[in-house]
């Protein structure tokens, strides 16, 4: 975003939050964006003045146990005790599945998913429940990482994307655009290494995508090249997703759904023209 509109990835300010603070710190104008594994859901889109501006990660809720355990299957689960992070999805999931499982369990609710990590560290529940995606982060700050598995269940839907305040429109904009930009560069081939190159490509999308043909960024207040900053300084989506959460990263998360759609995956962004 900060490539984007400044032409500069490096103006951009990171406020840590935690799940309890985050909306309130976007409704009350302390952050812009809201960036982080936060679910788009009916509620929070209908009724804390807030707008999703698309899904970065498709994620699901999972369950992380020690193997010390012995359970293979969330269906072995019955009666158990789960840490879990206040203020999220994961609360109202897990009771949900519970219930239709006809199984019981025992919530040991923390404020941060730090503290979820040490209360399972500590033996104060059996499950560590959360999005799938922090799972794989979280295990890697155990003491040992190899004696904890995440079971096979996912057992929610979880879309993940950034967040503005409702009322202003070219902001949601250019945050929305920001991302379908990223996955249409790597549709198109166009990376953070070849962006340069492609800058001089005659072909119609690309050109327009560059911003050597049109001027898509006017209607939202941005630049011209407003894409061609994206990528040439940050990257396309694959890029972006491989050095953070995917093969490049500590995570070693697949891809998965977040495959694009021409590769067996659900990542699909509508069209800059």
């Amino acid at each position: 975003m900060a490539a984007a509109v400044f032409g500069d990835a490096s103006k951009v300010q990171f406020v840590p939050l935690n799940a309890k603070e985050r909306f309130t710190a976007l409704q009350s104008g302390e952050i812009d964006v809201l960036s982080r594994n936060t679910t788009w859901t009916a509620t929070r889109d209908t009724t804390l003045g807030l707008n999703f501006t698309g899904v970065s990660f498709y994620d699901g809720q999972g369950f992380l146990v020690k193997e010390a355990l012995g359970v293979d299957s969330a269906k072995q689960l019955d009666g158990a005790a789960f840490c879990v992070q206040s203020g999220t999805t994961t609360e109202l999931n897990l009771a949900d599945y519970f219930q239709a499982n006809d199984m019981s369990f025992e919530p040991v609710v923390f404020d941060t998913s730090d503290q979820t990590v040490g209360g399972f560290e500590a033996g104060r529940c059996d499950v560590l429940t959360s999005d799938t995606s922090q799972l794989n982060a979280l295990r890697i700050k155990l003491a040992d990482p190899s004696g904890a598995k995440v079971l096979p269940e996912v057992i929610s839907k979880e879309p993940l994307g950034p967040v503005v305040r409702q009322g202003d429109d070219q902001w949601f904009n250019a945050v929305k655009w920001t991302l379908f930009a990223m996955i249409n560069a790597e549709e198109m081939g166009i990376t953070s290494e070849n962006a340069d190159e492609m800058k001089n490509s005659d072909k119609p999308g690309i050109a327009r995508f560059m911003g050597s043909e049109g001027n898509f960024g006017e209607a939202m207040g941005l630049p011209a090249d407003w894409a061609y900053s994206i990528v040439s300084q940050v990257g396309n989506y694959g890029e972006v997703f491989d050095r953070n959460v995917g093969a490049g990263s500590p995570l070693n998360i697949e891809r998965g759904i977040n495959a694009l759609w021409t590769e067996g995956g659900i990542q699909y962004a509508p069209p800059i023209r």
